[in-house]
């Protein structure tokens, strides 16, 4: 049957529909993934059209499955980092959901104090088993939506869940009627899409969850769920691991819309912000995100990397006040202890700290040569260099300027005699063996004495 595509305006052949492959044995797909060899990127240079929706937004499971991987939040911790993504997100939001528990007092206390805040966004979602007493204390809460858990690949349908493919079908889509009658919105997260034979058994599945939610009249949300990082960006990359596949087979064959499609990844191969991106540019609205990244394993989505490729792909940040994100990595390291890793893009200490001297020395001339953009206004965050041998005559000057707040005529250059006298000591400090960093103390104390006084420590 030929229809008119509603995206593409064109003439298409809807003919095309994937029944469900009720296989005897587990599809593992040993040719890409042999376990003793890292696993195979295999092409098929089969195109599919980029199709950015009209609008694209980011979700949060930083208090799911973020709170999973490092010790518990408080609940003022969860209300203060709550209140963080609200600011971040913006009046828009852009930051449009996140995700809770609510199985102990804690989890629903954390709930409704967040919710007491009035904040419309980001919108309070669950995470639930899929049982008729967990939809109904989603009910009882009034909360909206609820994310279940609907494995997709045969290492799960097979190896964990001990059944058959029609088995885990049908067990799923009783437990989306569940929803349907508690009168909740689900949203199915296909666990391992990544491995799952998406023909045989993804798209016939999400076929009948469409159909299901036609007859109930309530949205069902599909959220892609890469959740081993197996997904790739590249074009022409043949399924299970394209990203771009997965997302244009769920909307042309399963008939997902956009803003019901979110894409979940993991950063086990270092891939989880460029595949994001990819979702969104291929047709997804949401991609699903945590605050730092912080996650299973090597971690999910870095929420801050999404909202400044949000702003890359945007040409704008749409309300959205990226200090928040520095103030939310100063949150983790001061209230919560948590250690960022000093060259985490953005949040990280020494993100945009240089030690060479060369590079302070344009740092020095003109930020913008050695700054990846404006990190005061952007991120509140001025960029800076640290002391060491390898800093040179420039890198001390700009250190002494930043951190006296030197400006206009009383600004040193590499030619001050302060700045050299703190170079020669700096270079026999090392000469004479010292291996340690040098600290603000050690360094304060003798710009004090090398100037005479005329600046004082800090």
């Amino acid at each position: 049957m030929l229809e008119i595509s509603p995206k593409s305006n064109l003439l298409e052949l809807k003919s095309y529909k994937y029944s469900l492959q009720d296989v005897a044995e587990p599809n593992l797909y040993r040719n890409v993934y042999n376990y003793e060899d890292v696993p195979k990127i295999a092409f098929n240079h089969r195109r599919v059209p980029m199709s950015m929706p009209k609008e694209i937004w980011i979700t949060d499971t930083s208090l799911r499955d973020g709170q999973q991987s490092v010790e518990p939040y408080t609940v003022k911790q969860i209300v203060d980092l709550y209140k963080l993504m609200s600011k971040l997100g913006g009046p828009y939001g852009i930051i449009r959901q996140t995700e809770f528990f609510v199985y102990s007092k804690k989890d629903r206390e954390a709930l409704e104090k967040c919710r007491e805040l009035g904040l419309k966004f980001p919108e309070i979602t669950t995470w639930i088993r899929a049982s008729k007493e967990d939809f109904k204390l989603v009910k009882d809460l009034g909360i909206r939506e609820t994310g279940i858990l609907v494995s997709c690949s045969d290492y799960h349908i097979f190896k964990k869940l001990k059944m058959t493919r029609k088995q885990a079908l049908e067990h799923y889509l009783s437990a989306v009627s569940l929803a349907f009658e508690a009168g909740v919105m689900p949203r199915c997260h296909l666990e391992d899409i990544t491995r799952a034979d998406f023909y045989g058994f993804v798209v016939p599945f999400v076929n009948e969850l469409m159909k299901m939610s036609q007859d109930a009249g309530i949205p069902v949300k599909i959220r892609a769920c890469d959740t081993m990082g197996y997904g790739v960006p590249f074009s022409e990359v043949a399924l299970p691991r394209s990203v771009p596949g997965i997302i244009y087979g769920l909307q042309h064959y399963s008939d997902v819309p956009s803003e019901m499609l979110e894409w979940h990844g993991h950063n086990d191969f270092y891939k989880a912000v460029t595949n994001a991106s990819t979702a969104w540019l291929y047709g997804a609205c949401a991609v699903n995100c945590s605050l730092l990244g912080i996650g299973e394993r090597t971690g999910n989505i870095p929420l801050e990397a999404m909202v400044i490729e949000y702003a890359s792909l945007r040409g704008s940040l749409d309300g959205m006040d990226t200090t928040a994100i520095t103030e939310i990595g100063e949150y983790f390291k001061n209230e919560m202890g948590y250690d960022i890793p000093p060259m985490t893009p953005f949040v990280g200490r020494n993100f945009n700290v240089t030690r060479a001297g060369i590079h302070a020395d344009g740092l020095l001339k003109d930020e913008e040569i050695y700054n990846i953009f404006n990190t005061e206004k952007i991120l509140g965050k001025r960029p800076a260099v640290l002391l060491s041998k390898t800093s040179g005559l420039a890198g001390i000057a700009y250190w002494i300027n930043e951190n006296y707040h030197l400006v206009g005529e009383e600004q040193v250059d590499k030619r001050d005699p302060l700045v050299i006298a703190l170079k020669e000591w700096i270079d026999k400090e090392y000469e004479d063996g010292r291996q340690t960093s040098l600290s603000n103390g050690e360094i304060e104390e003798k710009i004090e004495l090398f100037s005479g006084g005329r600046l004082k420590r800090l």
